[in-house]
């Protein structure tokens, strides 16, 4: 008797391609179908939403790019192309840019999607093959000033200090300019157990979010007053006797600088600065400090401002005064976004970063690097522009003329978009790198198709630090290339036939050498060990090393181990509402999108949870300004106009809208952003600027150019 075969389905275990909680889960491939399945993993326990349980669609995406593709000189339109056309054209360009304007006219602009060793090799491919210092990403619009206070700070940066299962054990939660319940839904289930253990969530946003809804206490401030916010209630914590002296004596510098400013902050004062009642900012204070622990957690609200290193400064301030840092269940951290927006930032797509966090200005730390490169120190380049400079210098005199993107939709996603997509239209060239045509894409001389997150193997680090494995699940189109084939396919053509392996392993192998002895140490962490230990916590410098999940419980990563107070002064935001833009606007997610929507707008069930862009405006400002729900409505600031359906809605403040940044075209929020910049971290202030706001009549010209399809 012959049995039958029965063909048994594949099952990967691998991580969610969306956010920062990179929960895992298991892709289930099936004949020619894969499909998400839960997969118990200690980040996210099993649940996923519904961004993470639809991920697997794009896969089989009909608009997926599957051929390099060339700009036509004579029709203009981009055609296909061979990868040996494609990346000749990529090399010519690059060589021509630089032996006419110099190294530094070709720039790099990567992503905090990228996986750790594409980040490490694109950094690597900027100063050894091209020796330019203009690389930078959109991280930068992300996560730097919460980077740039926890280093000035603690001495390190890792978004979470602490693992996620602390947070159920901390008697009081701070949340600062968040909304976990939407952009993260899966962490949830940290604050519900929080809750149900008798913990209280206090939660500082200027809309009633769904994670508000769900707080003991909701500070509903004014845009662009978190500063102000943190010395309030450090200035309410001082007069109550319920500042830690012994912490503050032992652990700590720089207090007294801090107490003498804090003490202007009195309650009616931050009232009417933040809006905030008083009533309110002593109810905070009390509960933070009289708890035997408390977390305080912030977000892109404060961070995305002009003053945002001020802003995480003043309330890492707040923990350390509390003595709530450097203690069980206690301490400052900051709730990364994009998917590998920590790793992202380590090891060396930041214009001022080596791997490992090594300084590029550290003539030690340049030594190193150089010799695992096999380079020599002085032909590494200076540190380079931010990003948002980088965008606004070029084909300008000493600015990019040639530019590759990779992971990045610059003209959705950058603030002052307009202005950005000017800019590019002034490129001599741009090459980019993605697996749909973004709208960046479509303003390409060169895009060449890569493969995405199920299709190539490597490591992301989550927002808890804890380095993690994608397993590669099904093999990408036949005519895809990785990230990697394409830098090192680039580098052969530039002269480097060596130096730059498109094997995952062979980058990270190498990636653990170049971060060993810095900051973020990844020395003893393998593949293997990833896969057996359900992740492994950064720093780990030793394959005997069990990594730190909890970092700062015995010194801080100062050369002292003390903690740093920094004496912050509240500044208004760089923008605010006048007689011509008598209204604050600020921006965001939505649970059903993700970033610039290029992937979560191509999803059937995505785009039907949200079909199209909104703003939210309070009943009673529509009201006056004679708008109803639906209508179409004209944003303006004075950078640019926006268009897209009003809902109304009394979670946002009456003197505030908010619009969320997952559209293109017409009714990209990121028209209306002001580039202005944070002096330590230059991330822009995406979070509050001054707009007006109009009824328009319909026009379906205008609504079908902000429609979720349309640009894409």
């Amino acid at each position: 008797m012959v049995t039958p075969r029965i063909d048994r389905p594949e099952v990967t275990a691998t991580h969610c391609p969306y956010c920062a909680l990179q929960c895992g889960m298991n892709l289930v491939r099936e004949s020619a179908a894969v499909t998400v399945a839960p997969r118990d993993f200690p980040t996210n326990k099993g649940g996923l939403c519904q961004k993470g349980w639809n991920a697997a669609e794009l896969l089989s995406s009909p608009e997926r790019l599957t051929s390099p593709m060339l700009r036509d000189c004579r029709t203009g339109k981009l055609r296909p192309a061979s990868w040996g056309e494609a990346l000749g054209r990529i090399a010519a360009e690059f060589t021509r840019a630089q032996e006419r304007y110099g190294r530094d006219a070709v720039g790099i602009f990567g992503g905090g999607g990228l996986t750790n060793e594409k980040a490490y090799l694109l950094g690597k491919f900027a100063r050894v093959a091209l020796r330019t210092s203009n690389i930078d990403y959109n991280g930068r619009f992300c996560m730097s000033s919460a980077a740039a206070a926890g280093l000035k700070a603690f001495g390190i940066d890792r978004g979470l200090p602490f693992p996620l299962e602390d947070i159920p054990h901390a008697q009081v939660i701070l949340l600062v300019g968040g909304n976990v319940a939407e952009t993260m839904p899966p962490i949830m289930q940290y604050f519900d157990e929080q809750r149900q253990r008798g913990g209280r969530l206090i939660v500082a946003d200027p809309r009633v979010t769904q994670t508000a809804r769900g707080s003991s206490l909701h500070l509903q401030l004014t845009p662009g007053t978190d500063a102000a916010l943190a010395n309030g209630l450090l200035h309410i914590a001082t007069a109550q006797g319920l500042l830690d002296a012994e912490f503050i004596a032992q652990r700590t510098s720089g207090y007294q600088e801090v107490r003498r400013i804090a003490a202007s902050y009195w309650p009616e004062r931050v009232e009417r600065l933040t809006g905030v009642p008083v009533s309110q900012l002593y109810e905070a204070a009390n509960l933070i400090g009289r708890a035997h622990s408390a977390i305080i957690l912030t977000a892109r609200g404060p961070e995305q401002q002009s003053r945002s290193v001020d802003n995480v400064l003043a309330f890492i301030n707040l923990a350390l005064a509390l003595g709530k840092a450097g203690k069980p269940y206690c301490g400052y951290g900051c709730l990364t976004g994009q998917g590998n927006g920590q790793g992202g930032r380590e090891h060396g797509q930041k214009a001022d970063q080596l791997p490992g966090y090594r300084r590029i200005d550290d003539p030690a730390d340049r030594a190193y690097i150089a010799q695992v490169w096999g380079v020599a120190p002085e032909t590494l380049p200076a540190a380079g522009r931010s990003a948002y400079e980088l965008l606004d210098t070029i084909g300008t005199e000493g600015g990019v003329r040639a530019l590759l993107v990779m992971g990045s939709n610059l003209v959705v996603s950058a603030p002052n978009a307009g202005r950005v997509q000017d800019r590019i239209g002034a490129l001599d060239f741009l090459a980019v790198a993605d697996f749909f045509l973004s709208e960046t894409a479509k303003l390409a001389d060169v895009v060449l198709p890569s493969t995405q997150w199920a299709e190539e193997e490597g490591t992301m680090t989550n927002l808890e630090g804890r380095v993690l494995l994608r397993h590669r699940a099904v093999e990408p189109p036949p005519s895809v290339r990785s990230d990697l084939e394409i830098l090192a396919g680039l580098a052969e053509l530039l002269g480097y036939k060596d130096g730059f392996p498109s094997e995952p392993r062979t980058v990270f192998d190498e990636l653990r050498r170049a971060s060993s002895g810095g900051a973020a140490d990844y020395s003893g962490i393998t593949y293997e060990r990833i896969a057996a230990e359900n992740g492994v916590f950064w720093p780990c410098s030793g394959e005997k090393d069990p990594g730190t999940p909890r970092m700062f419980l015995d010194r801080f990563a100062t050369p002292d181990g003390r903690a740093r107070f920094h004496p912050i002064e509240y500044r208004p935001p760089a923008e605010e509402p006048d007689d011509d833009y008598p209204v604050y606007l600020t921006t965001g997610r939505v649970m059903a999108h993700y970033q610039s929507g290029t992937q979560t707008r191509r999803v059937a069930a995505l785009r039907n949870a949200q079909p199209e862009p909104f703003v939210e405006i309070h009943p009673a400002t529509a009201r006056s300004l004679g708008i109803a729900e639906n209508d179409t409505v004209r944003l303006t600031t004075r950078r640019g106009t926006a268009v897209m359906k009003a809902r109304l809605s009394t979670a946002i403040r009456m003197d505030t809208v908010f619009a969320p940044f997952h559209w293109g075209d017409a009714a990209c929020v990121n028209l209306l952003t002001n580039p202005a910049l944070d002096p330590v971290s230059k991330m822009p202030e995406f979070k509050v600027c001054a707009v007006r706001i109009e009824k328009v009549a319909e026009d379906r010209s205008i609504i079908e150019l902000a429609s979720p399809i349309a640009g894409n």
